[in-house]
């Protein structure tokens, strides 16, 4: 007998709102462990060989290869930022913010070619100053020769669309009614974990201006210091609240009301008016602290 697993209304309603991505940044570590020095060591300590290892680090903290690191992690880092917690390495990207995705993206990915072309052109001189530098501990055979380089140092974004298969199949009800179940707890738990991350990036945005708009006193040297009023502070807040008007899921009404109350205190509201107007530091940190008051961010109920 046939069973139709019925796909729960929250996954249509994801797959038309969000993306799948994943984007991957490989660089080479330029890190070898040496067991024969890792042996040396030990046995010198009269320790057992599995009491420590001894790491080369082979290009001997090159700055170039430390930018294509610190790129990496920038990388990573902006990923965190604009999407969500999906699965592993893959993000939930709303489609509202794909557009700005896609162009901070393909920045990235240029900075990294850029870094990685600087990086290639000097790869024989790091590999000749690695033979002076680590004498006896060098070993040639552990640096790849410059055309298979390529394969080591990549930047690449994975798209995919949010599944939405029904799961047909002709399997017994139990098993039918099992899968479902999961399924619907493993979708509700994905959009709860969105949702909570939403709102907390909602709170924390909202109080960075509200402590931004803070009039500052005088401190022990009777000298008064004004509070720093970032740009990108202004435009993170007005972005959450762009989100959050397309990628309210679960159309939670506290999350809409703090949303809102966030953009009508920032509508209209320039980095300059906020520097130069105290009236209207005090008019948005009301406004803010009024919202704050009221909203507390979701949490979810899973390990």
């Amino acid at each position: 007998m046939n069973f139709e697993l019925q796909q729960p209304k929250q996954v249509i309603s994801l797959a038309s709102s969000a993306l799948i991505v994943s984007v991957e940044v490989n660089v080479w570590t330029a890190t070898k462990q040496d067991r024969q020095i890792s042996n040396e060591v030990t046995t010198l300590k009269n320790a057992t060989s599995e009491s420590g290892k001894f790491t080369k680090n082979l290009l001997s903290n090159s700055p170039k290869h430390k930018a294509l690191l610190n790129h990496r992690q920038t990388v990573y880092n902006w990923l965190q930022r604009c999407t969500y917690d999906w699965a592993g390495k893959m993000r939930l990207l709303p489609q509202i913010g794909l557009e700005k995705f896609m162009k901070e993206f393909n920045e990235l990915e240029k900075d990294f070619k850029a870094l990685y072309q600087d990086f290639k052109a000097e790869y024989p001189s790091m590999v000749s100053d690695a033979a002076f530098k680590q004498g006896d501990m060098f070993d040639r055979t552990e640096y790849p020769e410059p055309d298979l380089l390529d394969t080591k140092f990549r930047m690449r974004l994975l798209v995919t669309q949010v599944p939405k298969s029904d799961f047909r199949s002709s399997i017994s009800s139990v098993i039918a009614d099992d899968l479902t179940s999961h399924y619907e707890d493993q979708v509700k738990e994905i959009i709860d974990r969105a949702m909570a991350d939403a709102s907390e990036r909602l709170v924390l945005f909202a109080s960075r201006i509200s402590n931004a708009c803070t009039e500052a006193e005088a401190g022990d040297d009777g000298k008064v210091k004004r509070k720093k009023i970032y740009e990108s502070t202004i435009s993170q807040a007005k972005e959450i609240c762009d989100t959050l008007k397309a990628f309210n899921l679960t159309n939670n009404a506290e999350i809409e009301t703090a949303r809102a109350q966030l953009e009508a205190a920032l509508d209209g509201v320039s980095l300059e008016d906020l520097r130069e107007s105290s009236y209207v530091r005090a008019t948005v940190k009301e406004s803010v602290d009024d919202m704050l008051s009221k909203f507390q961010p979701l949490k979810v109920m899973y390990d």
